[in-house]
């Protein structure tokens, strides 16, 4: 059975819903045929472990043989086999199995060297995601050159092509939080998935940190990665994790697209930054309802609360210091006339007309208070047309589920029936419309 460190003599914590011991970290090695490297490595790795914490190290193969198991029992690692093929079939096993909060990778073939492994985990606050990266300043690559060059390649097309700020997405030695792979659903069974790992995490707003390190070559035996093979499922996956990085599902859709390299679409966010933002000054405390990932919930003045419903979106916007709550428009957790600032921006266009989120953003304004509203304005022509070529050029973006088609005269309309008094229009292309409102006494 695996390993369990427990200098203080205690019975570790029973999981609730598994009834199993839960553990501080669990240890994964994939290796296929790396028995003469494992006797060396799992050795270190128990001597460097921290002696504060409950682990397990896991030994994920296929058909084990006798050096490797060997090499296992000598340690009092557990080894698993794997029922999908190949190092994401690994992982998938691993990941099922493990019972630490949290999770560490690493080779077998002695390239990843064990005394990193404190490094990681003192770092484990820092990140749900820590890479150990050879390519950030600090770190190093001892490899041949033509694989080196590969390795970098590979790197850098990954990171252009699907906008990720990481520089060694290929690095297989990581701490997860337990609860970001333990989630995910992995379609990648080569050593794409370390790549559909950190597409899926930024996905889910997991925050994801590069910590440098010295990659050495390894002892014994040779590599499982096959180029031709390899190269196949990297381009494939790179054209599924495409559709997801550039989908409105992802957590920082909203942010980055405010640095877009496409024009248009790097104009309108920036253009609905700049609109948002002045009319919301100096009218006090904000709740954004609908927040996303936008940044301008780091522009909303202190005491401002930023709602949303995805829970997604709201780990990414950890990041710009305001107070954050999950709920939903149709029901604000607030009480009547809580703030003096209520902003609602690309909501109401994805939700039935019927719903209550109206009656719910007049509810929660204080009178006298300012209420601003953006949604595309279906009264104007320019919009169609720029909806269908927003569809065109960012596919899986906001145009694919547009509920709610208003237009600014019904709107006025709406509002001034409900108590408000029109202040100010905005436009942006002559196509989303943000209007200004006073709720009156």
């Amino acid at each position: 059975m695996a390993a369990i460190a427990n200098p203080a003599g205690e019975a570790p914590p029973a999981d609730a819903e598994t009834g199993s011991a839960r553990l501080d970290l669990s240890v994964v090695i994939p290796a296929l045929n790396e028995g003469p490297n494992l006797a060396l490595l799992l050795p270190e790795i128990r001597s460097v472990l921290p002696l504060n914490i409950r682990w397990e190290i896991l030994i994920v193969t296929r058909n084990p043989d006798r050096q490797t198991l060997e090499a296992a029992e000598a340690a009092g690692a557990l080894v698993l086999e794997q029922k999908e093929r190949g190092y994401g079939g690994a992982l998938l096993a691993a990941f099922a199995a493990a019972r630490g909060r949290y999770i560490l990778t690493m080779d077998a073939d002695l390239s990843h060297k064990p005394g990193f492994i404190g490094d990681l985990w003192d770092r484990r606050e820092a990140a749900e995601i820590l890479i150990a990266s050879r390519y950030v300043e600090g770190g190093r690559a001892v490899m041949p050159a033509g694989r080196h060059l590969l390795s970098r390649v590979l790197n850098m097309c990954f990171s252009f092509g699907l906008s990720l700020p990481i520089r060694d997405l290929s690095s297989g030695f990581r701490l997860y939080k337990a609860d970001v792979v333990r989630r995910q659903s992995l379609a990648a069974r080569d050593f794409d998935v370390l790549e559909e790992i950190l597409v899926r995490g930024f996905a889910e707003g997991w925050r994801t940190r590069e910590i440098p390190f010295e990659y050495l070559p390894r002892r014994h035996g040779s590599s499982n990665a096959r180029v031709f093979r390899f190269g196949l499922a990297y381009l494939r996956t790179f054209t599924t994790l495409w559709k997801l990085r550039n989908s409105v599902l992802c957590a920082d859709y909203d942010d980055r697209a405010h640095d877009s390299r496409i024009p248009p679409q790097r104009y309108w966010q920036r253009r609905r930054f700049r609109h948002a933002t002045s009319l919301i000054r100096n009218r006090g405390a904000v709740l954004d309802v609908g927040c996303g990932s936008s940044r301008i919930i780091g522009a909303l003045p202190p005491g401002s609360v930023a709602l949303d419903l995805l829970l997604r979106k709201l780990r990414y916007a950890r990041r710009f210091g305001r107070q954050l709550v999950q709920g939903s428009a149709f029901n604000l957790p607030f009480g009547d006339g809580a703030f003096p600032c209520v902003l609602c921006s690309q909501l109401i266009d994805h939700v039935p007309k019927g719903s209550p989120v109206l009656e719910e953003l007049r509810r929660v304004l204080a009178p006298g208070g300012r209420l601003v509203l953006g949604t595309p304005d279906y009264g104007r022509w320019e919009w169609v047309v720029t909806e269908k070529l927003y569809g065109w050029l960012v596919p899986g973006a906001h145009s694919d589920d547009y509920v709610a088609h208003y237009t600014r005269r019904e709107l006025v309309e709406r509002f001034e029936n409900l108590g408000f008094q029109l202040e100010a229009v905005r436009y942006i292309f002559r196509g989303e419309v943000i209007l200004a409102f006073r709720k009156l006494g």
